[in-house]
């Protein structure tokens, strides 16, 4: 029955609740011998009879009571799409497409946990990649927003940071450079580095602290795209990274990892929160958004080192880009 609409469904329920056409013509506010219309046509469509004139009134045929079972279902599914829409209106659920760089993994997990107390039937979806697939999930509609460290410059896009991001030079605790002070970029030059896969935001910052300086690379065949392989390997005593605090945290607690305290390090940057500047996010998105911007620095790790100051030691305000000029760093 492919031409089976709403109207035709209220109208075997209004003359099976009623019992007559007459009443519930009146109901519908439509003339009797339309109503009849619809009813005959649904049960030439069907090739069942939809109701037994009886004493007391028109009374459902096995065929009528499938017609209700159907009226009823449809009815069901939409006052459940109406709860649906009013909760989403009101922010209290829906979904959230969220995108992590990879580096915000260490964090994330936490920031989400925070906003779900308050909004508990909020649905979030979380893709943790590198910079260049989270940047094309923002440029195909595929998530609502990410978490990055340096937002995108080739589309138009709308940013906010949320906490300081620092990078820092790691060793293992056994480095001949542990516990030393003021080192200097050339004072570097004959480690081994270990270092991020090309086009990552950390193997940017690298290229660009030690611009003029010549390095050799670690011995080590890989351009590793993961900062655990990387931890393990300056662990191992393969060589030294320069990797977001954020990553390293915990195995600087631990004592696994040492800070290096190199003049111009750590290097402040800003976690941003970053969406496309044409999309248009959803009561549930448009609220985690507010979260992140509003509570995401209270997440974000805490960096032993005593020499070392979160970022640069300065407290700022989130700042908004909104174009893909001011997004460069």
């Amino acid at each position: 029955m492919r031409n089976l609409s709403l109207k035709q469904l209220q109208a075997v329920a209004a003359v099976a609740r009623l019992g007559t056409m007459t009443r519930a013509a009146q109901e519908l506010n439509v003339t009797s011998a339309a109503l009849y219309a619809r009813i005959r046509q649904l049960e030439e469509e069907a090739g069942l009879l939809l109701f037994d004139r009886t004493p007391t009134g028109l009374k459902p045929t096995d065929a009528g009571r499938e017609m209700l079972w159907a009226i009823n279902s449809i009815n069901t599914v939409l006052e459940t799409c109406t709860d649906r829409l009013r909760t989403l209106k009101g922010g209290g659920g829906g979904r959230v497409g969220l995108g992590v760089v990879s580096t915000a993994k260490y964090f994330a997990p936490l920031v989400i946990a925070g906003f779900m107390e308050s909004h508990p039937k909020v649905e979030i979806s979380l893709t943790v990649g590198n910079r260049q697939d989270t940047i094309e999930a923002l440029r195909n509609y595929d998530i609502d927003f990410a978490i990055m460290g340096r937002p995108p410059r080739d589309f138009a896009i709308e940013a906010e940071t949320f906490g300081p991001h620092p990078l820092v030079l790691i060793a293992a605790p056994d480095h001949p450079m542990a516990g030393r002070r003021g080192l200097t970029r050339a004072d570097l030059a004959e480690e081994s580095f270990l270092v991020r896969e090309e086009g990552s935001g950390t193997r940017s910052v690298f290229e660009e602290f030690m611009s003029g300086v010549m390095i050799r690379r670690a011995k080590l065949g890989i351009d590793s795209g993961s900062n655990e392989t990387l931890k393990q390997a300056v662990m191992a005593g393969l060589g030294i990274a320069l990797l977001s605090g954020h990553s390293v945290a915990a195995e600087l607690e631990s004592g696994r990892l040492v800070l290096l305290d190199v003049e111009g390090l750590p290097i402040r940057r800003d976690w941003y929160v970053v969406r496309r500047a044409d999309k248009v996010l959803g009561p549930a998105s448009d609220a985690f958004w507010d979260y992140l911007t509003q509570e995401g620095r209270r997440f974000l790790p805490t960096i032993p080192g005593g020499f070392f100051a979160e970022g640069d030691g300065t407290v700022q305000a989130p700042r908004a880009i909104r174009s893909p000029a001011e997004a460069g760093e």
